[in-house]
């Protein structure tokens, strides 16, 4: 199975654009969104062409491939127009020996642990950062960076994740790493 991870969208219904097109090139089974869906935030500038509104029917046609986690600018009003579940704090993927912990990361992150084995995934965005770092016991922190408002001089990105193989991509499609999990 091939999965298409993006996170921190943030109302962009340019970017909603991008990823709609990146999404159908993958050729992806599923979408896992990790989170930030509609709304910029107020610690956030507006995303290019800011239009929540335009970016509902867009994420709403994708619905039977998304698995979303809650962000941080999610609420309860998002779930009123998205016609797929947007409020798990988490969830939790096997991914051959190892579970993947996926969440947002506001709450869970290298710095709050959430429970995990040695060897186990933290998969989070939150950061509008890009990362893959080794911790702990063989865990591994992943971070497929931010769609819309990406930080740190980073590209806007997004990542897949086939078989025990995951490449952080450009909105464009160009990978510029791969790890083997």
């Amino acid at each position: 199975m091939k999965w298409m991870i993006a996170s921190d969208l943030h109302g962009s219904y340019y970017y909603a654009q991008q990823l709609q097109q990146a999404f159908e090139r993958e050729q992806a089974d599923r979408l896992l969104f990790l989170g930030d869906l509609l709304y910029h935030g107020p610690r956030n500038d507006l995303p290019r062409d800011y239009a929540p509104k335009k970016v509902i029917p867009l994420l709403n046609s994708l619905a039977p491939k998304l698995l979303c986690v809650r962000g941080n600018c999610d609420a309860e009003v998002d779930q009123m127009v998205l016609t797929f579940p947007v409020l798990a704090d988490y969830a939790v993927l096997p991914v051959g020996q190892r579970l993947v912990y996926v969440t947002h990361g506001h709450v869970f992150n290298l710095n709050h642990l959430p429970p995990l084995a040695p060897g186990d995934i933290l998969l989070h965005g939150h950061t509008h950062v890009p990362a893959w770092t080794n911790f702990g016991q063989g865990s591994l922190y992943l971070n497929p960076g931010s769609v819309s408002l990406p930080k740190e001089n980073t590209a806007h990105s997004y990542m897949t994740l086939e078989g025990s193989t995951a490449c952080w991509k450009t909105m464009e499609g160009a990978c510029y790493h791969q790890l083997q999990l």
